[in-house]
């Protein structure tokens, strides 16, 4: 996609979610492609690497995921604000480019079959582990990330690192009504002496 990407150890890939950014979640099944935005996605587990996702069942996105097993989870940027809003807000069933119309371009990486939203600052290809009465009963999906990739220039040696990279490339948080916050500066807080 661009030579900024780099291969995330899998170990390191619930650090691309731990701040809770807004995602987008792509997914491709029988050649019909779309993106959705999600709010609520988070880390689940560190090995193997697990997530979640609320889709919500008038998403086309979902009936994706479901049919292929696999997905991918990334994070969009702040450059990206305005694209992320609208494939949040039209559906695929009403506007078949609804891709297009969004300024979403996808692109595959390393082969692998799921599109993945060029420009984003992290990406996490997943595999479905179907919960049937979650998924029925609270639209919260769960998968095994199966490959991470960031953009190095935000994202290096395990750490995030907006504070020193492009304002244009933070993540975004979601709250409503359109209004995202770009996240901020970084924080360090002294490591606690060990107790026994």
């Amino acid at each position: 996609m661009t030579e900024h990407i780099v291969a995330v150890p899998l170990e390191k890939a619930y650090r691309l979610l731990n701040h809770g950014p807004t995602v987008l979640v792509s997914a491709c099944h029988q050649h019909v492609e779309d993106v959705m935005a999600a709010a609520w996605a988070c880390a689940l587990d560190f090995a193997p690497p697990k997530l979640t996702v609320v889709l919500d069942k008038s998403t086309r996105t979902r009936g994706l995921v479901e049919q292929a097993g696999r997905f991918v989870i990334q994070v969009p940027t702040a450059a990206q604000v305005q694209m992320t809003h609208d494939l949040g807000n039209r559906s695929l069933a009403d506007d078949p480019d609804k891709l297009v119309h969004c300024g979403a371009v996808l692109q595959r990486m390393d082969g692998r079959d799921q599109p993945f939203v060029a420009g984003c600052c992290a990406w996490l290809e997943c595999r479905l582990i179907p919960e049937p009465h979650n998924q029925q009963a609270y639209d919260l999906f769960i998968a095994e990330v199966v490959g991470a990739w960031a953009d190095s220039r935000v994202f290096r040696d395990g750490h995030w690192h907006f504070e020193d990279a492009d304002p244009g490339l933070r993540s975004i948080h979601y709250v409503a009504g359109g209004q995202f916050f770009a996240i901020g500066e970084s924080l360090m807080a002294r490591h606690a002496p060990s107790q026994s």
